[in-house]
């Protein structure tokens, strides 16, 4: 047997106390003591021999046995494409989000739609809230209102407890920021009791096969509440993004044993909880505007989906001091480094504007491959010349000006050939590459910003939407 107790050990140092303190006397860090359980084994019997069942073999990789895993399907096609293909047993999947961004929406739902028994811990409401939200979802009738058991508590060796007696083949704990374990004396949310409880959820998890999925806040910086060891000892990190007041969510993985972290799910908030959207790309370009100034529309690849996504750019005058640049969506550092190479490359001086670029919709990428669409974009507001109607554009920009070629061209141009785009600007391929050909898409060919935005912007004295198809002949 084992004896728990409580110490407060310093996480820079190692150096363990009784108490906490504001200073480690050891090294000397400031608020660097944590709370944790220290479980000091009692000295063995006399006569027994410790480790007498014998020594631990190494086996070969090659003579290691294989199985295929079942993974446990959610029911909801977004989330099991961000998951790898459903739910497997045993994990531990951390969701994050902002409040009230639909964590514990989406979550009900794939209680209600994984097939087996479920049991819902929650720290953060009563039943009976559960129950309304689940009566707003519709799932009180049919087998859900049955397989689902609700568990109104935080203590976490209860909650283990009902686990294992249940042994159902999904344990949902929202959240573990409420989550508590009675022998540390910290309060609930602190970075000992997570640590503590997510160590405990995870043996149960690896011990017994249940798959449990804990929901975790986000902090004003946008990472997850916690210590920063919680997302290292999950196999999951998946996070929902969005506009909390806008009707479109993301879901994608930032880890994933199991699968990529390519993959992003999209869906819409609705009255009856979140509804899948099988065509992103109309979501997100419902409301674009034809032959605006400072529009642009890229083919984004999001794994192996296709997006496309208007990129929204405003250039005006600094009033005075330090222009601003300010970025949604995107990446800032990226913005400032395409306003010194179109003032320097391409003849669209922006040192003394103010710079707004963004990505409509909530949706936020991080591929080079938006350069030259949000270059575009910035130069079209600038000199109030909208890009031709029915174009897209995409590419990397390098800080010589020149254009470099991304991947899966041809499945980018594929789907805004479906959405009913005509005309797309691309980087020129490179010495030994050959040229992409997309059916009933004209595919205009440049090799540096200057020529990509001679060729985008249309000129004054045409009429919007006519440009590249005249310069094309």
């Amino acid at each position: 047997m084992a004896k728990a107790t409580s110490r407060y050990v310093c996480q820079a140092c190692g150096e363990a106390f009784l108490r906490w303190e504001g200073q480690c006397r050891a090294c000397g860090g400031w608020n660097s003591l944590v709370e944790q359980i220290v479980r000091e084994a009692r000295r063995p019997a006399a006569g027994r021999v410790p480790g007498a069942a014998g020594p631990v073999v190494a086996v070969p990789l090659a003579e290691i046995g294989s199985h295929e895993i079942a993974r446990v399907a959610t029911g909801i096609a977004e989330l099991d494409r961000v998951l790898g293909g459903g739910i497997v047993p045993g994990s531990l999947i951390l969701v994050g989000g902002e409040p009230g961004i639909g964590k514990s929406t989406l979550l009900l739902q794939v209680a209600a739609g994984v097939g087996g028994s479920v049991l819902y811990a929650t720290g953060e409401e009563s039943a009976e809230q559960v129950r309304l939200r689940a009566r707003r979802l519709g799932l009180l009738e049919g087998p859900a209102g049955e397989a689902i058991r609700i568990l109104p508590e935080r203590e976490v060796g209860a909650i283990i407890e009902a686990a294992r007696q249940l042994r159902p083949a999904l344990l949902v704990v929202d959240s573990v920021q409420t989550a508590v374990v009675d022998a540390l004396d910290g309060a609930a949310g602190s970075v000992g009791q997570v640590r503590e409880a997510t160590v405990r959820l995870m043996e149960l998890a690896k011990g017994e096969g249940i798959a449990v999925v804990l929901v975790g806040h986000v902090t004003k910086d946008g990472s997850i509440a916690g210590p920063k060891t919680l997302e290292h000892l999950v196999d999951a990190v998946v996070t929902m993004e969005g506009e909390r007041y806008a009707a479109l969510r993301l879901v994608r993985a930032t880890k994933n044993r199991f699968g990529s972290t390519d993959e992003v799910g999209v869906f819409e908030m609705a009255g009856t909880g979140l509804v899948e959207v099988s065509d992103p790309s109309q979501a997100f370009l419902g409301d674009h505007p034809d032959g605006a100034p400072g529009s642009v529309v890229a083919p984004t690849l999001e794994g192996s989906r296709p997006i496309l996504v208007e990129v929204q750019a405003l250039v005006a005058p600094a009033g005075y001091g330090t222009p601003a640049r300010k970025a949604s969506g995107l990446d800032p550092n990226r913005l400032g480094l395409l306003v010194a190479v179109l003032g320097r490359r391409a003849g669209i001086a922006l040192g003394a504007h103010d710079v707004y670029a963004n990505l409509a919709g909530g949706l936020a990428v991080g591929e080079p491959g938006l350069d030259l669409p949000v270059a575009l974009a910035l130069a079209s507001s600038l000199r109030d010349r909208p890009v031709g109607g029915g174009v897209v554009a995409i590419g990397e920009v390098g800080l010589l000006g020149e254009l470099r070629a991304v991947s899966g061209l041809e499945r980018r141009l594929k789907d805004a050939v479906r959405s009913g785009f005509r005309t797309a600007i691309v980087p020129r391929p490179s010495r030994g590459a050959t040229s992409v050909r997309v059916a009933g898409m004209d595919i205009l060919e440049v090799a540096t910003l200057r020529d990509a935005i001679e060729a985008g912007l249309s000129p004054r004295s045409e009429r919007r939407g006519d440009a590249l198809p005249a310069m094309l002949g």
